[in-house]
C-alpha cells in the first residue's frame, strides 16, 4: 500500500493554494452584485478543470444545509460535497478534493464506504474535512440538537472519527459499543482508501477543537485576522501537535480582488461591498459566529464586518498581481502552510491570478 505522505496534499514542501465555497450559492461573497458566483455543477466542473491544469493543490467546499437569509439568502444553494467531489475527481487528474462532512449529520459507516469510493474514482486524492459542528439552524434543520459544550461536540466528533479509521484498518470483522454509536455487530469495511486513509483538514478556534485537529488532522484551519497573532498562534499549534509527535499544518482562507491596478480593485471591492453587499446576510452570519463558534476571535469578529461582506472574513488580497503575490508570501512568512482562495466569480477571475499571480509566486520560491 502507497504511503499517506506520498498523497498530493501532504507531499512536497510548497505553499499550498486551493479554492474554497465554489458549491455554495455566492462562494464567500454575501453580495447583491449581478455578477456574484453561481454554484452551478458547470461552473464547477469549468473551475476544476481550470485549477488541475494550473496546479492548484485542492478544492474545499462548505457543507451548508440552511442559508443565512437576506435578499440573497447567502449560502441557500448548495451542492452536496461528497457527491460534489466524486465527480470532480472523475473529471480532474492531479488536484486533492475534498468532501466537508458534518459528524453529527452522517453515519460514520457510510462516510467511510464512500471516502473509499471516491478515493478510487480519484486514484487517491480524495480529502476528508470533518466539522464537529456549530451552526444551531442547521441543526435545527435536521431536526437534531446542537450540544452547548464543545466538550461534547468534540467527544462525538473523536468516536466518529475513531470508527472511520477502525473501519479502514481492519482486516476482520469486529464489534463497536461505546459511548456515542452502540450494537454495532459484526462490521468490516472493504475497501479502504488507496493510501489507508486520506488527508484530513479540521477548522478549529475552541481549546477542546484544537486538541481534536491535533490529535487527528493533517491540516488544521484558522482565519488570519492578525499576521503578528497568527504567526505565535501557528507556533503554538505545531507545539502542541509535536508534542504529540504529530505534525500539523495551519491553512488559512483568503478572498483574491487583483486587478491591473489598485485603483480598478479598490472600485470593485467598492462596488461589491459599498454598493452592493447584504448585510441582513452578512450580519447573520457574525451573530451565529458569535453565538456557537469560536472558530473566529471573538475580540476581532466586530471589526471585520466589512470583510465578511467581501470574502466571509478571509484574509484580503486586493490590488495589482504584485501586492497579491506579496500578500501571499506574507501569509507563508507567518508560517501557513496554504491558504484558500476565493473570488466574487471564480471562473471570469482565476484566469487572471493564475497568468499573473502563480508565475510571482514561484519566482518567489514558494510555488
Amino acid at each position: 500500500m502507497a504511503k499517506m505522505s506520498d498523497a498530493p496534499m501532504l507531499s512536497g514542501d510548497r505553499f499550498r493554494l486551493g479554492t474554497f465555497s465554489t458549491n455554495c450559492s455566492s462562494g464567500m461573497t454575501p453580495t447583491q452584485a449581478a455578477d456574484r458566483w453561481v454554484n452551478s455543477w458547470d461552473n464547477n466542473l469549468t473551475l476544476a478543470k481550470m485549477l488541475d491544469e494550473a496546479g492548484i493543490d485542492f478544492m474545499l467546499p462548505i457543507a451548508r444545509w440552511i442559508g443565512y437569509g437576506g435578499p440573497t439568502d447567502f449560502h441557500g444553494g448548495v451542492l452536496e460535497t461528497m457527491t460534489w467531489a466524486a465527480g470532480l475527481l472523475a473529471s480532474t487528474k492531479n488536484i486533492t478534493v475534498f468532501a466537508t462532512i458534518h459528524a453529527s449529520a452522517n453515519h460514520p459507516v457510510v462516510v467511510a464506504k464512500q471516502i473509499a469510493t471516491i478515493d478510487q474514482i480519484g486514484k487517491g486524492r480524495a480529502g476528508l474535512n470533518i466539522v464537529a459542528g456549530w451552526n444551531k439552524p442547521e441543526y435545527e434543520a435536521l431536526g437534531l440538537t446542537l450540544p452547548d459544550d464543545h466538550e461534547t461536540r468534540y467527544g462525538y466528533a473523536q468516536e466518529w472519527y475513531d470508527l472511520i479509521r477502525k473501519i479502514w484498518s481492519s482486516d476482520t470483522h469486529f464489534d463497536w459499543d461505546k459511548t456515542y454509536f452502540k450494537g454495532i455487530k459484526g462490521l468490516k469495511g472493504d475497501p479502504a482508501p488507496m493510501r489507508g486513509s486520506v488527508p484530513v483538514i479540521n477548522a478549529a478556534g475552541s481549546p477542546q477543537g484544537r486538541e481534536f485537529a491535533t490529535d487527528n488532522a493533517n491540516f488544521l484551519f484558522t482565519p488570519a485576522i492578525d499576521l503578528a497573532r497568527s504567526k505565535d498562534e501557528i507556533a503554538a499549534l505545531k507545539a502542541q501537535a509535536a508534542a504529540k509527535n504529530r505534525k500539523v499544518g495551519v491553512l488559512t482562507f483568503s478572498h483574491v480582488v487583483c486587478r491591473p491596478t489598485e485603483k480598478e480593485a479598490q472600485d470593485y471591492v467598492r462596488y461589491i461591498v459599498d454598493e452592493n453587499a447584504d448585510w441582513e446576510a452578512t450580519d447573520n452570519l457574525i451573530r451565529l459566529q458569535l453565538a456557537h463558534a469560536l472558530s473566529f476571535p471573538h475580540d476581532l469578529l466586530t471589526q471585520i464586518r466589512y470583510g465578511f461582506a467581501l470574502g466571509h472574513g478571509g484574509f484580503p488580497l486586493i490590488g495589482t498581481p504584485d501586492q497579491v503575490a506579496a500578500g501571499l508570501i506574507r501569509l507563508h512568512e507567518t508560517g501557513f502552510a496554504g491558504t484558500t482562495l476565493s473570488f466574487v466569480d471564480y471562473v471570469k477571475e482565476f484566469p487572471y491570478f493564475r497568468d499573473e499571480v502563480l508565475p510571482r509566486l514561484a519566482k518567489a520560491g514558494i510555488r
